[in-house]
């Protein structure tokens, strides 16, 4: 589903938990304030706005840091079909409704934003390493057609050289594993979704713990 179909469904969901909290508030104002002998009307109308106002802030604070993580990091905002995040060199990895193979391109060689094959954009890729200058991994050429069953399936191995785009295949892992030797790389292949994880950790960690600090929160 698209990133905006997401943000109406969250912003639905938030409303609705938004309007059970001032429900539930109203109601304690009320029972607290039954007692007392002044007019305790802006308590109450002040408790029907608390969770709007936290609702309000929430999505401020994901807004800016959607900005931050688009324009400044190059980084995916947490929401949508596609996770996205930088590696070393210029390149990039993306992850499109599944967190068990994506791509590995150079954003600048590829045309419109669209992410294509080509020499230094590989798909499929099923595990993958970053090593100074160059990213290796295993990839499944048919990775959309397998079943569920043979998910992880890994039939090729590439060595791509991210100064000069070149990009070497090879169709056993002994090959390859040599050819990264003579590079000097050891090779630690860990699944995509785990370099994402890793790679891609975003800021809006940190704004959360602002976001807590917040004295709507």
């Amino acid at each position: 589903m698209g990133i905006g179909f997401v943000l109406l469904l969250w912003a639905a969901v938030g409303m609705v938990v938004a309007g059970i909290g001032a429900g539930v508030l109203v109601a304690l104002a009320v029972y607290f304030t039954r007692n007392v002998g002044k007019d305790c009307r802006k308590v109450v109308i002040a408790a029907a706005f608390f969770p709007f106002a936290c609702l309000g802030w929430a999505g401020a604070v994901f807004v800016f840091q959607a900005l931050v993580n688009e324009e400044v990091l190059h980084r995916d905002p947490g929401l949508g079909d596609a996770a996205r995040c930088p590696l070393p060199n210029g390149y990039a990895l993306l992850l499109i409704d599944v967190e068990d193979q994506g791509w590995i391109y150079n954003p600048k060689s590829q045309v419109d934003g669209v992410v294509g094959e080509q020499e230094d954009a590989v798909g499929g890729v099923r595990v993958v390493q970053v090593a100074g200058r160059y990213i290796l991994g295993g990839r499944d050429s048919r990775s959309f057609e397998r079943s569920v069953n043979e998910d992880g399936k890994v039939d090729s191995y590439f060595l791509l050289d991210t100064s000069t785009g070149k990009r070497e295949t090879f169709l056993t892992y002994d090959a390859f594993r040599t050819a990264a030797g003579q590079r000097g790389v050891q090779l630690t292949l860990r699944p995509i979704g785990d370099v994402y994880s890793r790679t891609g950790l975003r800021i809006s960690t940190c704004l959360s713990a602002f976001c807590c600090a917040c004295p709507l929160s």
